[in-house]
Order: C-alpha cells, then structure tokens, then sequence
C-alpha cells in the first residue's frame, strides 16, 4: 500500500461513527454533514457496508440531543417525515455537487 493510499484509509476512519442499535448490537456509520433546521442539529449518516452486501446508498438523519457528559451527545430517530424531508433537502442543496441523489417517486 502507498502513502497516499494509507492516508485515505486514515481519512475514512475518521469519519466513521459506531452507535447502538435498539438490540443493543453496534452498528458502523460513515458522518457526512451535520445540518441545522429550525434550532435544532441533524446528523446525516451513511451506513457502512461489510464487502458482499449490498449499498443501498440511503441516509440515516437523526436528531442531535445534548447529554449530561459534555463530551457525549445522544442521537435519536426523528418521526416527523415533513422535519426528515426538510433536513434531507438542506443536506441536497449543500452537495448537489458531490454526491448523485436519485429521487424514488
């Protein structure tokens, strides 16, 4: 492997988050972007594939919530899909260049 190539694999690594799911069971994310909507913050996280399975290429946004810790915050799920569109369409706007979104309607 080359530097170059090293540094990249460095690179991704610091984007990838692990969270907890509901069975307790970890789950890898890759952080893209953290949008502000209505005075509130929204992570957009892609999940990490293993090799093999498939990318289906969705997000995941959910809501930013402060803990007790000041070194922690808590992410919840957000079940407003008019708060979900609105934030996925911030986060749209800002990448248009970077990422191809293909609307499923």
């Amino acid at each position: 492997m080359d530097e170059r190539e090293d540094m990249i694999d460095e690179e991704e690594l610091d984007n990838i988050i692990v969270l907890n799911d509901e069975e307790g069971n970890e789950v890898q994310f890759e952080f893209l972007d953290l949008v502000e909507y209505d005075q509130e913050e929204y992570v957009i996280l892609l999940p990490v594939t293993e090799e093999g399975e498939e990318d289906l290429g969705e997000v995941v946004i959910l809501k930013v919530e402060d803990t007790e810790s000041e070194d922690e915050d808590s992410y919840v799920s957000v079940d407003d899909e008019e708060v979900l569109n609105a934030v996925f369409e911030i986060f749209k706007e800002k990448f248009k260049d970077e990422f191809n979104f293909v609307d499923e309607d």
